[in-house]
């Protein structure tokens, strides 16, 4: 695995003065395994390896079962770690720190780990320190960024969640609710067709593959879990094959499914 060699800042309270210490960690060798908790069950844990594996960021993986016993989502064991018992969550020894939710987890590991905002545009448009590439200081990027991902977060994966939801888990057939998730799964993705047709199907953003591509990639590689169909999505197919194609996708498909063999 690539070391990155970086550095990532964050602050720590000092108990005993309650001043802010401003502290920089370097990135080495020394680098202790951030925790990634996760499930085989569904998408989110999948954009979080993704992204640990595309900064060469060294993490061990646990996997949690559906529940309240032992080694479930609703256990005490878990909730004391994210008490929300939803995965993912991310523990960080080196920050010692613990984050959940999937888009605030990638938020947390890209201002923390990308520092050469390799997958993100900057949050100072304005600045002009030459090590930061130009792309990432146009204001529309990080805006583009922003909305894309909210869009995933808010829209598209809640519906296409619901879709399998009733289409897999509702004790009883609800054929109404099934088909107002699957248009409007479907509405999503004429959106994302349409954007992934102004860059010929590489990338969501125009300014190249990012992080927004690590968060629609799982949800959108599952849409025949929910009966759904790319046919008529040639930018979506497209893209899907090229995101597949990634070393760090491969390398998070494997890893966590192989969590469960330790």
């Amino acid at each position: 695995m690539p070391q990155n060699r970086g550095y990532c800042s964050y602050t720590k309270v000092n108990k005993q003065t309650k001043e802010i210490e401003a502290i920089e960690l370097t990135m080495s060798q020394d680098l202790k395994p951030l925790l990634l908790h996760a499930h085989l069950g569904g998408p989110n844990p999948f954009k979080v390896a993704i992204a640990l594996e595309a900064l060469g960021l060294p993490y061990t993986v646990k996997l949690w079962e559906f529940g309240d016993g032992p080694g479930g989502v609703k256990s005490a064991e878990f909730l004391d770690i994210n008490e929300n018992g939803r995965v993912p969550a991310l523990e960080d020894p080196n920050t010692k720190t613990v984050s959940w939710e999937s888009a605030a987890i990638l938020t947390y590991i890209l201002h923390t780990y990308d520092r050469e905002h390799k997958y993100h545009p900057s949050r100072h448009p304005h600045q002009t320190e030459s090590a930061v590439p130009a792309v990432t200081r146009d204001p529309q990027a990080l805006i583009d960024f922003d909305k894309w991902t909210a869009f995933l977060i808010s829209t598209l994966g809640p519906m296409q969640g619901q879709l399998n939801w009733y289409v897999h888990y509702n004790k009883e057939k609800n054929e109404d609710a099934r088909q107002r998730y699957e248009t409007q799964t479907y509405r999503c993705y004429d959106l994302l067709e349409g954007q992934l047709k102004k860059t010929d199907g590489k990338s969501i953003l125009k300014e190249g593959y990012s992080a927004v591509d690590w968060h629609f990639y799982p949800w959108v590689m599952s849409y025949a879990f929910g009966g759904l169909s790319v046919d008529k999505y040639p930018n979506i197919q497209k893209w899907l094959k090229t995101i597949e194609a990634k070393r760090e996708v491969k390398q998070a498909y494997e890893k966590i499914p192989k969590a469960k063999e330790n």
